[in-house]
């Protein structure tokens, strides 16, 4: 569930937050990867949250989708069409080594992507993730992001096996061994307007990161994840069917800039796609 916190400041208790209210929710921990490999190989790792019966919603849903990495990787609207040229091509590394002429050369791309694969984690509940790019909040534009509870105690875990995450989350939630459940802190990160916000806090350019230290992210909400039993046939069958964009969204948390207005076409393909291949139809779970 995700529980919104009272006594919120005006220009944050907007939307899902105008209001104290636990709504039920769905979450998905994932790769970014396209195909399965071992949980060693450095990838993407990201979490996705659904809040249920969002009135105002035409889903009737609200979701949150985050990786853990602060920034993307690729910039704007036409530099995403090349790096889909060369993953469709087999070779991603032309998107940031285009040419010969290294004038063309997209290395804060690079270094993005090197960062992002570069992150060890010991489980998806041990990680903080980051929604990259901006979103409205009332008419304020936010980032936001999760983080575990400070009360929580990440005890080393084995990386051992291929797949290591799925197993340590297992031993993390299983009831049998009196687990508690987990917790994350929701934050919102406020952008500064006024002069030179754009190059500081830019809406159009996902790779520079906001600075925390400028505007830190302030806590709106609390995630919380029982223990459970999650890994069962029926519950893997719900989640590959479930499906997570960022415009999934009531009008006060609108998603802002190129890539976001990007990824409302690439998102729908996908879970179109995705449902056709698997048989089913497309719809969202009910609360």
């Amino acid at each position: 569930s995700v529980q919104v916190l009272g006594g919120l400041a005006p220009e944050l208790a907007q939307g899902v937050f105008r209001e104290p209210r636990t709504f039920p929710a769905w979450i998905r921990f994932s790769n970014g990867s396209g195909r399965s490999q071992d949980d060693s190989v450095g990838d993407g790792r990201g979490m996705a949250i659904k809040l249920m019966g969002v009135e105002g919603s035409d889903s009737t849903t609200q979701d949150f989708v985050m990786i853990h990495h602060p920034t993307f990787f690729v910039r704007n609207v036409p530099d995403y069409v090349d790096l889909q040229k060369g993953i469709n091509a087999g070779n991603v590394r032309s998107f940031f080594f285009p040419g010969l002429n290294p004038a063309k050369w997209r290395l804060h791309e690079f270094q993005i992507a090197n960062a992002t694969r570069g992150k060890s984690i010991q489980s998806p509940l041990d990680s903080r993730y980051f929604s990259m790019t901006p979103y409205l909040l009332g008419e304020r534009a936010v980032k936001f992001s999760v983080r575990p509870c400070g009360t929580d105690v990440i005890h080393p875990l084995p990386r051992v096996g291929p797949h290591f995450l799925r197993q340590n989350m297992r031993t993390e939630l299983a009831a049998s061994s009196g687990s508690t459940g987990r917790c994350f802190a929701l934050g919102m990160q406020l952008r500064v307007e006024g002069a030179g916000a754009e190059a500081a806090m830019p809406i159009e350019d996902p790779t520079v990161e906001w600075s925390e230290a400028q505007s830190p992210f302030l806590q709106v909400a609390r995630v919380e994840i029982p223990a459970q039993e999650f890994d069962t046939p029926a519950q893997n069958e719900f989640c590959e069917n479930l499906s997570f964009t960022p415009w999934h969204t009531l009008p006060a948390h609108r998603p802002l800039g190129g890539i976001n207005r990007v990824r409302k076409v690439v998102y729908e393909e996908i879970s179109r796609l995705r449902h056709e291949l698997n048989g089913v139809d497309r719809r969202e779970p009910i609360p």
